[in-house]
């Protein structure tokens, strides 16, 4: 059983299990890891199904087909490895080092042939990253994308985004912020962001939380700045956490002003943080009580986190003025008999998965959104995915 992290909750973490075939494969010491991005919006859901479908065809074939593909493989072969043959394999494969072994070695065999000729417009990038997503094989995924024979076979941002989010899901942070190097140095200069990519590139920052980290995540922002990117609201929640976390609640302000509505639960408990640490508990009060003001019962509830409300009345000790105390009592008070404050922690709220998935047909989505090249040949297509969308100002 390969598990793979689902959270069809806000606030919780389920573990999910494929049956692929009889054949069961335990991720040991990752249950409870929480993925960034849900499996649905990596093309994980579908590519389980397509295993299974795959190994029904094979039944009592697939050694077979792996020997002759093991003879095909080979440097003194004439015989060529089709698209179906790799498809096929990549759908076949288990955790075993021969499979891995022979999926790398018709990848590379597949990849030469096609130097000269195209044969098909299938694009096994996102494909061959799901693989080692399912069997949990970060250093394979790792080793394949820095392979220089295979980096236009690997360029795509479905399969950024995949490789990135399995590396997060390993808690291998910093090789996040390697990979996103190279991405940007391989990428043109109107293709470098991909928003997703930038997402987990600030969750992995936060995630380390280092000076180190917090440098390298305020220098990204600026970067984005210069070129007027303008990151999804997940990556801005990270990037003001980080400042945050690292003494620098002025920053963490003046990112949050960059969001266009102020009313999601990660920019409110944000914001009154940031107010609290810069001494200016007062400015908070009006934060509080937007939601007092708005709310409706038949709607979700709109919460603050305990350990905001926490640092909040800290601040409004320290700043020892009667009428704010007095002010801030009354709204907590407030917000406590309307069930306005919950005991998840900022951080749950900050890293709740991100379930959203592109709503098209999976094989669609595949080649034109997760699949989406960026190669060098591949210019007129990547300035399609370079511009934000209206959803991409929220």
């Amino acid at each position: 059983m390969t598990s793979i992290c689902f959270n069809m909750l806000a606030d919780s973490v389920l573990l999910s299990r494929s049956f692929i075939g009889g054949f069961s494969v335990v991720r040991n010491g990752y249950q409870g890891v929480r993925c960034l991005f849900a499996p649905a919006a990596l093309g994980l859901d579908n590519y389980t199904r397509m295993r299974e479908r795959t190994k029904t065809q094979f039944v009592n074939l697939a050694d077979k087909f792996k020997v002759k593909m093991r003879e095909f493989s080979d440097p003194s072969s004439t015989n060529m490895i089709f698209t179906e043959d790799l498809k096929n394999m990549i759908h076949l494969a288990e955790e075993s080092p021969e499979d891995l072994d022979l999926v790398y070695r018709m990848m590379k065999r597949f990849n030469q042939q096609n130097k000269e000729i195209r044969f098909g417009s299938y694009v096994f990038g996102p494909v061959v990253m799901r693989l080692y997503y399912f069997l949990n094989k970060p250093d394979e995924a790792l080793k394949v994308f820095k392979d220089s024979e295979l980096e236009d076979f690997f360029a795509q941002l479905g399969t950024y985004q995949i490789l990135m989010d399995l590396l997060y899901e390993n808690s291998r942070y910093q090789e996040i912020l390697d990979v996103f190097d190279i991405i940007k140095n391989r990428q043109h200069q109107d293709a470098k962001y991909p928003k997703n990519v930038v997402i987990l590139t600030f969750a992995a920052c936060y995630k380390l939380n280092t000076a180190e980290s917090f440098e390298y995540g305020m220098k990204l922002w600026k970067e984005l700045k210069t070129v007027g990117h303008i990151p999804m609201r997940r990556a801005v929640t990270f990037a003001a956490a980080l400042a945050l976390n690292n003494n620098s609640p002025h920053i963490a302000l003046e990112i949050l002003s960059d969001i266009l509505q102020q009313n999601y639960v990660t920019i409110r408990n944000l914001k009154v943080a940031a107010l609290a640490d810069v001494g200016r508990p007062e400015d908070a009060l009006p934060v509080l009580r937007s939601i007092i003001d708005t709310d409706v019962p038949s709607q979700r509830k709109q919460t603050f986190s305990e350990e905001v409300i926490e640092k909040l009345r800290s601040a409004v000790e320290k700043l020892n003025n009667k009428e704010v105390t007095h002010d801030f009592q009354n709204v907590e008070k407030r917000l406590r008999e309307g069930g306005h404050i919950t005991k998840m922690s900022l951080d749950e709220q900050l890293c709740i998965q991100i379930a959203e998935a592109v709503k098209k047909p999976f094989q669609e989505r595949n080649q034109r959104m997760l699949a989406a090249s960026f190669s060098r040949q591949d210019q007129s297509r990547s300035r399609a995915y370079a511009r934000p969308g209206l959803k991409d100002l929220y």
